[in-house]
């Protein structure tokens, strides 16, 4: 699924999530077993469609949707889901729009929702499933008690998935400090990172999907990710051939586009790098250019370290920098300069202790 139609798909479980008036009307319909037709939104497309009916332009509230989806007819909402417009109508979309669904109510609401763009509930009469369509989206709500188990079970995904990126983040770091990083282990950790802002995507519509019911799982959820995108963003800028900002949004924008095979694909995600595709072959050796290590000391503004990197260009170089050297730098006075080449000592000390552990 695109991005644009999973940012669709999380606005439309947003309208319908456990908490809103919305969702207390649809339940409603659904333990009473009437089954119901509902459009949300009336505009030029959607009176094509609509024949027949009565106008009620009442305030929206569960009880009275409950009560209108007892006709046979449709049900318009207004885009805001503040009033119901219209009760009973009969919906005539075209009849050569495609539609995957064989239940009459079914096809017509995803043969509605494409026509017009709106979102379409149907309510299953006989098989108790709320399902929501939109363009060309269709999503059946599930039970909370479904999606919480779902929810938990991803959680426990992420925790060892970070487990293994920070494992790996610290080798990474550790390789750098010695100067063997090579273009398959960059690739491994950028592998492992896309793997867990996936895992948290996934988690996220969830969340979405429980609404107020989903608090908990999204306090984990941001508990186990936390920077690992901006980490992430750090480690392009360090490996990347070209490090401009354009040049690190194209990489990032190719990760979201790759399917599970490409971001598996070793070559594939060196070539997004900007590497041919014999580095990974060849492990070829590759240098950072300090991003990553130099985020990690404390009260280093980031102006400070563009001059550091621009500077020295390499880590390696920025490493065996004297005091001297250092306070050459636009912004760094001899105290900045020790805390920098201290600031270096004590994270290669730590790595080496985590590296054990």
């Amino acid at each position: 699924m695109k991005d644009y139609q999973l940012e669709n798909m999380n606005d439309l479980l947003r309208l319908a999530a456990p908490g809103t008036s919305f969702r207390e009307g649809l339940e409603n319909v659904l333990r009473a077993k009437t089954g119901a037709l509902i459009v949300v939104g009336y505009s030029p497309e959607v009176m094509e469609v609509v024949d027949g009916g009565f106008s009620i332009n009442c305030d929206f509230s569960p009880n009275y949707l409950y009560e209108l989806a007892k006709m046979d007819g449709a049900i318009i909402l207004s885009e805001d889901l503040k009033r119901i417009l219209y009760a009973n109508t009969q919906l005539i979309p075209d009849p050569s729009i495609s539609s995957i669904e064989t239940g009459i109510r079914h096809r017509t609401a995803e043969r509605v929702a494409k026509q017009t763009g709106k979102l379409v509930v149907s309510i299953s009469q006989r098989r108790n499933i709320i399902t929501l369509y939109q363009g060309s989206i269709r999503y059946a709500l599930k039970d909370i008690g479904v999606i919480l188990t779902k929810a938990n079970q991803a959680i426990q995904t992420l925790e060892k998935y970070k487990a293994v990126l920070t494992q790996s983040l610290t080798n990474l770091s550790a390789s750098e400090y010695e100067g063997i990083v090579s273009v398959p282990e960059v690739v491994g950790v950028i592998q492992r990172v896309e793997m867990v802002l996936r895992i948290k995507m996934e988690i996220k519509r969830y969340i979405t999907e429980l609404g107020n019911e989903g608090r908990l799982i999204s306090m984990q959820m941001e508990e186990l990710v936390g920077n690992t995108e901006e980490e992430a963003w750090l480690l392009y800028r360090d490996y990347a051939r070209e490090e401009e900002e354009d040049k690190i949004r194209e990489i990032i924008a190719g990760l979201k586009r790759a399917s599970d095979d490409e971001l598996m694909d070793d070559n594939h995600i060196a070539r997004l790098l900007g590497f041919s595709s014999t580095s990974v072959a060849s492990e070829e050796s590759v240098t950072p250019r300090g991003y990553r290590l130099l985020n990690k000391i404390p009260r280093l503004p980031n102006v400070i370290i563009r001059n550091l990197v621009e500077r020295f260009e390499i880590l390696p170089n920025l490493m065996m920098a004297s005091i001297a050297e250092l306070d050459e730098v636009d912004g760094i006075g001899e105290m900045r300069a020790r805390g920098i080449q201290d600031g270096l000592k004590r994270l290669q000390k730590q790595v080496l202790i985590d590296r054990q552990m």
